[in-house]
């Protein structure tokens, strides 16, 4: 039996990659929901910054969810399950999915999956720009 090595994010990580969200959030004046999650997809860390919406909170957990299920920016799925698109009703699947951006997949410089990050509180623009920076660490 072969010895299999699992990579994921840390605790420590995550927590290191939502302060530099929160840092570019505080930077464009804005209060979001921040998710970090697992290789697998499942929460690892979660911020709320004071004065963040509610609402976001579901969106910011499903944007890092789908980021990590799909090893892919959230976004990625908009065109695709638009109406009319070759995805269209993905979202409805695992669960619940969120085709915006936001949701980042985050890699270590040799370019394996680790993880992912959701942002919900500003413009899908805005919600990419802190992601960024939490996966720029």
């Amino acid at each position: 039996m072969s010895e299999t090595t699992l990579t994921t994010l840390t605790l420590r990580d995550a927590v290191r990659r939502a302060e530099a969200g929160l840092a570019a959030a505080s930077g464009l004046g804005l209060a979001v929901n921040l998710a970090v999650v697992d290789a697998g997809g499942h929460l690892l860390h979660f911020v709320r910054m004071d004065g963040a919406l509610l609402g976001s909170i579901d969106i910011a957990l499903r944007k890092a969810r789908t980021a990590a299920l799909f090893r892919a920016p959230s976004g990625m799925l908009g065109g695709l399950s638009a109406p009319g698109g070759p995805c269209y009703g993905i979202e409805w699947t695992n669960g619940g999915l969120v085709s915006i951006g936001g949701g980042l997949p985050v890699t270590d410089p040799a370019g394996r999956f680790l993880g992912a990050v959701g942002v919900s509180g500003g413009t899908a623009e805005q919600d990419v720009l802190i992601a960024r920076a939490c996966t720029a660490n």
